[in-house]
């Protein structure tokens, strides 16, 4: 797991940086057949049955690779970028005997060569068959694996408890194979800044660096999350741990031995606000909960199935949903073409409604980008936003205009400012549907631009 740290504020440990934002916690689907330790020795029972039922399919992995740095300093002077060596360490786990390994994205990102070392010492090179950013899961296949490996079961039937005894095994620090133990504190954690469509297990299980891709296991000794961010001062454990539940594994997992290139998120076609105490209250509900739909797609699946503005959808198949983050962990789990059942508020009154889940419409295709030849922008390569497009890019699939997908070194599109990903929403105040109303813009024209969710109002000079 790559660190950061922050000084005097709890700094999200991950292989992104950033900042990390308040986090909620929200009611899963709990099993009701957990009993408590009824005495003294019964809390100290050894957790060695269950160690010796999942560590020998957690496996520490290692990459190399080279990447491309530049002086800024020197970059003024002409010199050009350098190929320096990188490397990453990190802990994986084997999900199928013949060598499906299960890893965090950002352990293997910008690896060229990968290589997994077992529990038994014997080691293997991989090769990675399906990578997901948004997931922060990456799936590898070890080669020449000549007998049947040992496996973690994957158990995504979501009944755990907050409370409920885990361990966390993996590699930290590279001293090799650790195993801690804690508790679940909480469940369907969203809004940590991990991911958008993000939904995780939380728990005081000590996860440090190293433990990034590693097992979280309940006491059955089954997978029920991979190890994949902490929140930390230090950059080392304090006792506030994420894992990425084993529903959404499943599910990148299913896709990489499916065949498929990329993990095909379904969509509802709704997106919404958290309800607020103040919302609750002028809603006349009992306590705040759900999300209060402001926006539904013409045509989409929440369409279909009757959904309208201002109904509170609180629930999908029974888990409790409270954010946006929520709604979209609980549907990007499903298989397109599947049907939930959407629970909802309309009128004070509790309904329940079917629909059926789908791809997002659109092309997200960047290969069929064009180049403005003229104008202001000329050098810009401009694509027209749509639903599967702006969700590729990790964007609102809501939003309408014009995105920027690269801009050419020294063009005038350079020169004035535009980067990567700005969504150009407006000239002159009309808003931007089309390539071909940026193309001959001259100066004095004003821009409105969506850069990273902040908008930019400023003229062409």
């Amino acid at each position: 797991m790559k660190t950061f740290t922050a000084a005097a504020a709890l700094a999200l440990t991950l292989a992104a940086c950033g900042q990390p934002n308040d986090t909620r916690a929200q009611d899963g689907v709990f099993a009701e057949n957990r009993v408590v330790p009824g005495d003294a020795m019964a809390m100290k029972s050894s957790f060695a049955p269950v160690v010796r039922t999942a560590a020998p399919a957690v496996v520490n992995v290692s990459g190399r690779g080279v990447q491309q740095v530049q002086d800024p300093f020197w970059s003024m002077f002409g010199q050009r970028p350098r190929a320096q060596q990188v490397g990453s360490v990190g802990s994986g786990v084997i999900v199928r005997a013949d060598g499906v390994v299960v890893t965090n994205y950002h352990v293997i990102n910008g690896m060229q060569e990968i290589k997994v070392v077992l529990n038994d010492r014997r080691e293997f090179s991989a090769r990675l068959i399906l990578a997901d950013e948004r997931s922060d899961i990456a799936v590898l296949q070890l080669d020449g694996v000549s007998e049947s490996l040992p496996v973690l079961n994957i158990d995504d039937r979501e009944e755990q408890q907050i409370g409920d005894l885990v361990l966390a095994i993996g590699n930290p620090f590279g001293v090799g194979q650790t195993v801690t133990n804690g508790i679940i504190s909480a469940l369907n954690r969203t809004e940590t800044g991990i991911s958008d469509s993000g939904s995780f297990i939380q728990t005081d299980a000590a996860i440090n660096p190293g433990n990034s891709g590693g097992a979280l296991v309940d006491m059955d000794g089954d997978l029920i999350g991979i190890n994949t961010a902490i929140f930390s001062r230090s950059g080392t454990s304090a006792g506030v741990g994420f894992a990425v539940p084993a529903s959404m594994v499943k599910r990148v997992v299913d896709s990489a031995v499916g065949g498929a290139k990329a993990v095909v998120r379904p969509w509802l076609g709704v997106k919404g606000d958290s309800v607020s105490a103040d919302i609750a209250r002028s809603l006349g509900l009992e306590r705040p909960q759900g999300i209060i739909v402001t926006d539904v797609y013409a045509g989409g699946p929440g369409a279909r199935a009757g959904l309208r503005e201002g109904d509170v959808i609180t629930a999908i198949d029974g888990a409790e949903i409270n954010d946006q983050g929520g709604l979209n962990f609980r549907v990007g789990t499903r298989e397109p073409n599947q049907t939930v059942q959407v629970s909802i508020l309309r009128d004070g009154r509790a309904q329940t409604v079917d629909a059926r889940v789908q791809t997002l419409p659109g092309n997200a295709d960047t290969d069929r980008a064009t180049v403005i030849q003229a104008g202001a922008l000329s050098g810009a390569q401009v694509l027209e936003l749509n639903p599967a497009l702006a969700d590729s890019l990790g964007g609102d699939p809501f939003a309408s205009g014009v995105v920027i997908g690269r801009v050419e070194r020294g063009s005038y599109a350079n020169r004035i400012g535009l980067q990567g990903g700005d969504i150009v929403l407006a000239v002159n105040g009309r808003q931007v549907s089309s390539a071909t109303q940026l193309s001959n813009i001259g100066r004095g024209t004003q821009l409105s631009i969506n850069r990273r969710g902040r908008v930019i109002e400023g003229q062409v000079r």
